[in-house]
């Protein structure tokens, strides 16, 4: 997968305000004009969410569109990149991404929009509706023709709120769905318990760092299209890694997907049950359960999780 940061780029000479807005000697020699006006070019205006500090790419310019599409075939057929993932998708309107996808012809596409999400209170608590949020990222979506996914930024903020404040009722919304992305275009849904922006070295809005397998007890269980954080599966240590491993094979032995039906059961103070797909249950949290009857069988646990799957004839 490359990593495509098609938002902002530093120049390479100083340009017009003494800002780096050129891209003299490189393979797309833009000026000025390349970039937008509100980030020191003389482009048309974002038409999205300026990143502060830096040069922002004008993707209204019909010269620009056309020498992005070229790179990213480029680097989709020479280089043999098969998926993209689209940095600060928020920066400029989907439809260029929609653009771009249609041209490189990518496997797969995920876009990075991060949005704040809703509080309360003094403004640190996370609000229990978080449907305003999970809508803004259904739209991006939407406008980019459902050919991109997005990573499910609403079920990381509602996950870890949840688990660290042990507020299982969080997690199924007001229609008895997952309160993320995840619970409403599942498939388009990726859902992470942490990334290199959240966690690892940045670390701006993390996991609890000792709740992360009741995270991954929750996303390898779900709907969506979960991913696993490099740092978590390569450097926490075995224990963290047979536990990844082990829920890994039960959601692969079990056949669940991102589609794959799912059944919120509980979801109060005490713990969150719930079944997907007809064959695997999850609880989490501190309170005793186990689903009903005698075709379950314990498939792994983990402090304050257990995940059974459905006995085969």
């Amino acid at each position: 997968m490359a990593d495509i940061v098609i938002n902002h780029r530093v120049g390479s000479t100083r340009g017009a305000g003494g800002l780096y807005n050129r891209y003299d000697g490189l393979s797309v020699p833009w000026d000025e004009r390349a970039v937008t006006s509100d980030t020191g070019g003389h482009g048309n205006p974002s038409t999205g969410e300026a990143f502060s500090g830096v040069s922002n790419i004008d993707h209204t310019q019909e010269f620009v569109r056309n020498d992005l599409k070229k790179w990213l075939k480029w680097i989709r057929d020479d280089i043999g990149f098969d998926d993209f993932r689209f940095d600060f998708a928020k920066g400029y309107k989907p439809e260029f991404v929609k653009g771009y996808i249609k041209a490189a012809e990518p496997d797969f596409t995920v876009g990075e929009y991060w949005d704040t999400c809703s509080y309360v209170g003094s403004g640190t608590e996370l609000d229990y509706n978080q449907d305003h949020h999970r809508q803004r990222i259904i739209n991006w979506i939407d406008r980019t023709g459902g050919l991109a996914a997005a990573f499910d930024f609403t079920t990381k903020a509602i996950l870890q709120e949840a688990v660290k404040r042990r507020e299982w009722w969080r997690l199924r919304d007001s229609e008895g769905r997952p309160p993320g992305v995840m619970g409403m275009w599942p498939s388009r849904a990726v859902t992470f318990v942490e990334n290199h922006d959240t966690g690892s070295t940045q670390a701006h809005w993390p996991f609890p760092s000792d709740l992360v397998m009741q995270g991954y007890a929750y996303t390898l269980t779900h709907p969506g299209i979960p991913i696993i954080f490099y740092d978590h599966f390569f450097d926490w240590g075995n224990a963290i890694q047979d536990g990844i491993l082990k829920l890994m094979a039960v959601r692969k032995k079990q056949g669940l997907h991102s589609r794959s039906a799912i059944e919120i059961l509980k979801a109060n103070n005490a713990f969150y049950a719930a079944v997907i797909g007809g064959s695997v249950c999850v609880k989490i949290g501190d309170g005793f359960w186990k689903p009903d009857g005698i075709n379950w069988e314990l498939a792994t646990w983990g402090d304050k999780y257990a995940v059974w799957q459905k006995v085969q004839p």
